[in-house]
């Protein structure tokens, strides 16, 4: 039996509607599962229930994390926020990990796994961390845009064996104060956290860069969604 994967869903508000980019559904396939996109609720029971029928959760990219999940308000150069999506991913990632589901969070998902355990986030990049590395890069999104350095005690070094690795990259918003729970397993070349892990969890990663888009061409990217399909499988 394939493992069923539930895939927090995309939110666009000027058409009013709910969507997912391919990538992730593709991506996920090819390693071995069965993703469905899940509904956009913060119905605890209704979570409950959909967590009955998955065997892991990814937290995909989207809108910016909501400064107020972190104690501050907004500034100018914050992005649109959405609160349903925010307040739905509390909820799931609550339940997540107290079933010790498998997760795998991408972009967004690694600064709302950060924010949800404690940390904080730079709101804007180019405002509170300007650097000459290129973190919002322009299409082609499937062609590395930075490197990033892997710890060698981490998951992902333990899984690729790299000392470093040449990653796409598309955001605005990174990890400020990373949460105690959280292990960083790689950083970019400005010191920005790009990938991390929580060590007392069966499979909880997140990274920065885009799999979704770089699965194609890019054998890292095929090897972290089969080490998560394969955690839930396992």
């Amino acid at each position: 039996m394939k493992p069923i994967i539930g895939l927090a869903p995309l939110i666009d508000e000027t058409k009013d509607s709910l969507w997912m980019l391919p990538g992730y559904m593709v991506g996920i396939t090819a390693a071995g599962g069965i993703p469905v996109m899940l509904p956009l609720t913060d119905d605890a029971k209704a979570i409950g229930q959909l967590l009955d029928t998955v065997q892991g959760i990814v937290l995909t990219g989207g809108h910016d994390v909501s400064p107020a999940l972190y104690g501050e308000d907004p500034i100018a150069s914050c992005g649109s926020v959405s609160r349903e999506r925010d307040a739905m991913e509390r909820v799931l990632l609550k339940q997540a990990l107290e079933r010790d589901l498998p997760v795998l969070g991408i972009c967004r998902g690694l600064q709302f796994l950060n924010v949800f355990l404690g940390g904080t986030l730079y709101q804007d990049l180019p405002t509170q961390h300007p650097s000459d590395t290129e973190h919002h890069q322009k299409p082609p999104y499937d062609m590395p845009a930075h490197q990033v350095s892997i710890r060698k005690d981490s998951g992902l070094y333990r899984l690729l064996h790299l000392d470093g690795l040449a990653v796409n990259s598309y955001h605005h918003q990174a990890i400020k104060q990373k949460a105690d729970r959280l292990k960083t397993m790689a950083v970019s070349e400005d010191g920005l956290i790009e990938a991390a892990e929580m060590p007392d969890r069966r499979f909880v990663w997140a990274v920065q860069w885009h799999p979704e888009f770089s699965y194609r061409r890019d054998d890292s990217s095929r090897k972290i969604f089969e080490a998560f399909v394969g955690s839930c499988a396992g």
